[in-house]
C-alpha cells in the first residue's frame, strides 16, 4: 500500500475550509468587477522561451519545467539536451505581458484585467510558503501612456475588497521609486544598478532593522558614505499619520532636494495619487506614506504599494504592487505602461487562519430531504426539485434508513434544515421542517415550503420562526 500524502508546498483543505477559501475568492472577484475589470485566464504552462525572457538567475531556479514521457525520452537520447519546451508559470505578470502583446490589436486600451489562478514556484516549502498557490491580480495597461491617476484606482479597489473581507483594520502604504531614485541622485548615487541595489536593501528595513541595513549600506558591496547612509535612513523612516501629514512630508522632501527632476516627478505623482485616492472615498486613516517601501522587483518604475493588517504586522504585506513603464518590451515594440497589484490568496488565507481571523464556513447545502420510507421516495424527490428550483441548495437521501441516523448525518455535515415527508405529511399534504440549529420544528403546507424555508434562511438564528 502506498501511504497517501500531499506533495510538499501545497494547501489542501477540508470542505468547510474550502468553502471559506472560495468565499474569499468570490469577494475578491466581486470587488475587481465592481471597478470595471474584466476576467482573463492564461494556460498553466507557457513556452519556455516566452516565459524565461532572461535565462539564469533566481527565477529559472524556481521554475517547474513540463515534459511528456515521450519528449523526456527524446531529450535523454540527445547528446546535448536543452531546456524542455514548456514551463509552468511562476507568476501572472509574465503571462499577462505575453497575452497583451499577442492580442494587442484585439484589446481596448486602457486594458483593465483581473486574473485569479494558481502559479507554481520551486521554493523550499515552509510555514505559509507554497509551491502551488493562488494569485489574484489586477492590472491597468495603457498604450503609449497611462495617467498616474490609475495608480490611485488600484489601492481603492483593494480598500473595497479588504473592507468586504472584514478581517480588521488595515493600512495601504505608498511610495514612489522615482522619488527614491531622485533622492539617490542628490546623494551622488547616479548609476542605475547601484540605485537598484540600494532600493533592494531599503526594502528589507522592516525585516532586518535600521542598524543592519545601515551596516550593509556603508559596507563594501554598496559603498555609501556615513552621511549618505544617514540621509537614506532618515528618508525611509518617514511614515505619515494623515493626508495632510503625507503632503507635508512630500513638500519637505522636495524643498530639501538639490533640483533632481526625477525626484520632483515622483513627488508630483505621489501627490496626485494621494489626492485621487482620497477623492475616491478611501478614508485617510486607511492609507499612508511609507518611504521605506521599494518592492524588490526591478520592473517597478513609479508608485509602489503594500497593504498590512494593523493588528497583525507580523504577517507582513498581504497585497502589493506598483507602476511599471514597459510591460511587454520583450514581446512587442509597442509602449505598454501599466499599474497593478496582487493578492497572494493561498498564503493570506493560511496566515489569517493561523491568527484566527478566518475559520471554517457553513455548508453550502441548506436543506436535507431524508427518506423515511421507500414508498415516499417520489414525493421526496419532487420536494427536493421544488426546493432547488426555488434557489435553495438541497441534498436528498436516496438510500433511506432510520430518521435518527439521517438527522445525525445532517448535523455532522453542517446542514441546518431537514425537510421531512413521511406518512402523516403525505396524507395531510404538508412538510415538517426541522431546524437543527434552533433545535425546533414546524409544519408547513406542501405548496408553501419554498417561501417558508426562504424566510427562515433570511432570519438571524436568534429570531424564532413564525408558525
Amino acid at each position: 500500500m502506498i501511504r497517501p500524502r500531499t506533495a510538499p508546498g501545497t494547501l489542501e483543505l477540508l470542505p468547510t475550509e474550502q468553502i471559506a477559501f472560495q468565499r474569499m475568492l468570490d469577494v475578491i472577484r466581486s470587488g475587481y468587477e465592481r471597478f470595471g475589470f474584466l476576467p482573463i485566464e492564461t494556460p498553466a504552462y507557457e513556452l519556455t522561451d516566452v516565459l524565461l525572457t532572461k535565462t539564469g538567475g533566481e527565477t529559472e531556479r524556481q521554475v517547474y519545467f513540463v515534459q511528456s514521457t515521450g519528449s523526456l525520452e527524446k531529450s535523454a537520447a540527445q547528446e546535448e539536451p536543452g531546456l524542455p519546451e514548456l514551463a509552468l508559470r511562476f507568476d501572472l505578470t509574465v503571462p499577462l505581458a505575453r497575452y497583451v502583446a499577442e492580442h494587442e490589436h484585439q484589446l481596448t486600451f486602457p486594458f483593465r484585467r483581473y486574473q485569479m489562478q494558481r502559479v507554481y514556484r520551486g521554493e523550499r516549502p515552509q510555514k505559509g510558503r507554497y509551491r502551488e498557490f493562488y494569485q489574484c491580480d489586477i492590472d491597468i495597461i495603457g498604450k503609449d501612456g497611462l495617467s498616474p491617476r490609475h495608480d490611485a484606482e488600484c489601492p481603492a479597489v483593494i480598500h473595497t475588497i479588504f473592507t468586504d473581507l472584514d478581517i480588521g483594520p488595515f493600512t495601504i502604504q505608498l511610495n514612489n521609486r522615482k522619488l527614491m531614485r531622485g533622492f539617490f541622485e542628490d546623494l551622488g548615487i547616479t548609476d542605475g544598478e547601484h540605485q537598484v541595489s540600494v532600493l533592494r536593501e531599503v526594502d528589507k528595513l522592516d525585516k532586518r532593522g535600521a542598524d543592519a541595513v545601515r551596516e550593509t549600506l556603508v559596507g563594501e558591496a554598496l559603498g555609501l558614505t556615513e552621511q549618505a547612509a544617514d540621509a537614506v535612513l532618515a528618508l525611509v523612516a518617514v511614515r505619515s499619520t494623515s493626508h495632510a501629514d503625507a503632503l507635508g512630508h512630500l513638500d519637505r522632501v522636495l524643498a530639501e532636494s538639490t533640483g533632481s527632476e526625477v525626484l520632483a516627478t515622483g513627488v508630483a505623482e505621489l501627490r496626485e495619487v494621494l489626492t485621487v485616492l482620497r477623492d475616491l472615498g478611501v478614508p485617510e486613516s486607511d492609507y499612508a506614506l511609507n518611504l521605506s517601501i521599494a518592492r524588490g522587483l526591478d520592473y517597478y518604475t513609479g508608485t509602489v504599494y503594500e497593504t498590512t493588517l494593523d493588528d497583525h504586522p507580523e504577517i507582513g504585506s498581504v497585497c502589493s504592487g506598483g507602476r511599471y513603464d514597459d510591460l511587454a518590451g520583450q514581446y512587442t515594440k509597442s509602449k505598454l505602461p501599466g499599474v497593478g497589484l496582487s493578492i497572494g490568496l493561498t498564503r493570506l488565507f493560511w496566515q489569517l487562519r493561523e491568527v484566527g481571523l478566518v475559520g471554517t464556513a457553513e455548508s453550502t447545502v441548506q436543506v436535507l430531504v431524508p427518506q423515511l420510507d421507500e414508498a415516499y421516495l417520489p414525493q421526496c424527490l419532487a420536494l427536493a426539485t421544488d426546493l432547488r428550483q426555488g434557489g435553495i441548495n438541497t441534498e436528498v437521501v436516496l438510500d433511506g434508513g432510520k430518521l435518527g441516523k439521517q438527522l445525525r448525518y445532517a448535523d455532522r455535515a453542517g446542514i441546518r434544515f431537514v425537510a421531512i415527508v413521511g406518512e402523516q405529511e403525505v396524507a395531510a399534504d404538508t412538510v415538517t421542517i426541522k431546524d437543527l440549529r434552533r433545535q425546533d420544528q414546524f409544519t408547513v403546507a406542501r405548496d408553501e415550503v419554498v417561501p417558508a424555508v426562504r424566510v427562515e434562511l433570511a432570519q438571524p438564528l436568534d429570531v424564532p420562526h413564525e408558525d
